[in-house]
């Protein structure tokens, strides 16, 4: 959907951030780094003991600048460009007589291996020789690794180690192999040649045998020419698969471009197996260092913030994270029991009901009840200011029916708690109390709060349709996006956590949930699609529901429901249920269904279905 000339997909800008924190991210669901940071991240690797510990530090061979001689006397124009299509950084060097290029990338199929390439073009005619610089500054030192050099492997040089201090005084220390090629200090285009690219691979694995392996692969590619290409290939494939969009502002179609590609640059390619999840850090795995974004501890932002888009869009990766959780729960509960909290033995078979069953244990075990208050209190809450949202969700008697809620006199609230009573937390609230809560609490809420406040105070806004109230609420959450390359930070003065992955997973919602309406339930997906103020249509490709792939689009008179592929003959047919008339459109494969903007369900066809007529284009 296009209604600007400017590519809200592509982030180009001429200079960087004075801040280093706000340079764009490459990662993958292996490694992660920022563009010209000193320090790598590998997924899953933490050094510190107990709650001190934090990802461990490797030292990036990916921190290389692109400079020229100063005697070349060329005026240059510098140009710095994060290409979301391609899942890649561009520095750009041009002058009048040559072009010279650095494009860095965390390979998308190969997710041990990082990658920088270097292009030279002669652009004036001639002969001469023209000589870049590569400046790196590369220590093979880690405050968090004991590292070693070894021998050399097929070109590349090679440093291995393990952690200092594992998590647990039991656990063992986590082995780290990485192979590089080494960067000289300056590449030249000779004489008579008109382009030439250089390509400098990092691979990064558990043991030598696995770094090697991935690094044979990886010159297998590079061999054939198709390293980047397989590369952007595969970030074409999963743009073509999932998606959001919007007929409206520009801004907000490169906010709604850029926190999505940030979220699935974390993510496995769908399809590809073998993906272990050691789930999502609010920085994500480009940060968490020590003092660093929670020092890339997962928390309920993973579940509460991020986790519902991946749902729609990449359930593969929903599940792993899912598993991830299970996995992880005897660490959980250990973790309660050293605060002298409930815990419960399992069941044998691991679940998602283990997970649910075990959090209910946990926070009943965090109350008592007061007599004279006749209310619950928590024990040793994590912060005063989310008794009130936590105590809305726990199954305890009430002494009346539900009403709206009110912060004590003089009271800010943080962020987003008691407005997440009707979203996400399915909790029934009549329109009145539902608006009350929306005005009450925007009142007191603190303007410098974490990102993913605004976006549900958005929501609320859009469930009552009040497109401008939702319009007002939504932008005030671009104060917390970083130009040029939409890395989101924190909170609004830029402090916090850095590439906020929770932050951009509220916003995501808001349009993924809030534009449309959906709500997943048990019988079936509902939708009440509304334009925001400014914006005419909305286009969401790629939903993924009941086994079928499905594209959703409205504007302000029409809605659009095209199943596009099912992922086997065992997926169920599906039809949408139209709101208030109840009409039953069948939803078949590869036909488009329109009908007046309204409300309704896509839900598992019935039989007498297939009695109504659609309007099929």
């Amino acid at each position: 959907m296009e209604d600007a000339t400017e590519d809200p997909t592509v982030f180009t800008a001429h200079s960087l951030p004075s801040d280093p924190r706000l340079l764009a991210t490459m990662t993958n669901t292996y490694l992660g780094t920022r563009v010209y940071h000193d320090t790598l991240h590998v997924s899953g690797v933490y050094n510190g003991a107990c709650r001190a510990t934090h990802r461990a530090i490797l030292p990036s061979p990916l921190n290389v600048q692109l400079e020229v001689p100063a005697e070349t006397g060329d005026q240059l124009t510098k140009t710095f460009v994060l290409d979301t299509n391609t899942g890649s950084f561009l520095h750009t060097l041009e002058g009048p007589s040559f072009r010279a290029s650095q494009r860095i990338y965390a390979h998308r199929t190969l997710p041990h291996v990082m990658a920088f390439s270097v292009s030279i073009t002669r652009v004036a005619v001639g002969n001469w020789p023209i000589t870049v610089l590569l400046q790196s500054a590369f220590s093979p030192e880690s405050p968090d690794l004991d590292l070693h050099l070894g021998p050399d492997f097929q070109g590349a040089r090679y440093l291995y180690g393990h952690t200092l201090t594992p998590e647990q005084p039991e656990g063992s220390q986590q082995e780290v192999h990485m192979l590089w090629t080494p960067v000289p200090p300056a590449l030249t285009l000779g004489e008579s040649e008109e382009d030439q690219t250089w390509e400098f691979l990092t691979v990064v694995g558990g043991s030598q045998a696995e770094a090697r392996a991935c690094l044979t692969e990886a010159l297998q590619l590079q061999a054939e020419g198709t390293l980047y290409t397989a590369h952007a290939q595969a970030w074409a494939q999963l743009w073509a698969g999932c998606g959001l969009d919007v007929v409206g502002p520009q801004p907000l179609r490169q906010a709604l471009r850029g926190a999505l590609y940030y979220l699935l640059s974390a993510l496995p390619q769908p399809g590809v197996p073998g993906y272990t999840c050691h789930g999502l850090s609010p920085g994500g795995l480009s940060n968490g260092s020590r003092e660093e974004c929670y020092w890339g501890h997962v928390f309920w932002d993973q579940d509460l913030w991020m986790f519902p888009n991946i749902l729609m869009f990449h359930p593969e990766a929903a599940r792993a994270l899912l598993e991830y959780r299970v996995r992880t729960l005897g660490g959980a509960k250990d973790n309660a029991r050293k605060l002298g909290y409930q815990d419960l033995q399992l069941f044998q078979e691991a679940g998602g009901w283990d997970v649910v069953r075990d959090v209910a244990e946990f926070w009943c075990s965090r109350v008592e009840w007061s007599p004279e208050e006749e209310k619950y209190h928590l024990k040793g809450p994590m912060s005063t200011l989310d008794v009130p949202y936590l105590i809305e969700q726990l199954p305890l008697p009430a002494p009346s029916p539900v009403g709206s809620t009110c912060p004590s006199p003089g009271e800010e609230v943080k962020q987003a708690d008691v407005v997440l009573l009707g979203y996400p937390i399915p909790f029934h609230l009549s329109p009145h109390i539902r608006r009350k809560n929306l005005e009450v609490y925007e009142a007191v809420t603190s303007p410098k709060g974490p990102a993913m406040t605004w976006s549900m105070f958005a929501v609320g806004w859009m469930e009552l349709k009040d497109p401008q109230r939702a319009r007002d609420l939504l932008e005030r959450s671009f104060a917390n996006i970083a130009e040029p390359f939409k890395v989101w930070t924190e909170n609004a003065d830029g402090s916090g956590a850095v590439n906020f992955l929770t932050g951009m997973g509220g916003f995501l919602q808001a349009a993924l949930f809030g534009f449309t309406g959906f709500r997943i339930t048990r019988a079936g997906m509902t939708f009440d699609p509304m334009c925001l103020a400014g914006v005419s249509g909305v286009c969401i490709y790629g939903i993924c529901y009941q086994g079928s792939k499905l594209d959703f689009s409205f504007s302000e008179g029409s809605v659009t429901i095209e199943v596009k592929a099912q992922a086997g003959p065992w997926a169920p047919l599906l039809e949408a249920e139209l709101w208030p008339t109840h009409t039953r459109l069948p939803l078949f494969p590869g036909h488009k269904v329109s009908f007046p903007l309204s409300a309704g369900r896509i839900q598992r066809s019935l039989p007498e279905a297939a009695s109504s007529a659609p309007r099929v284009s």
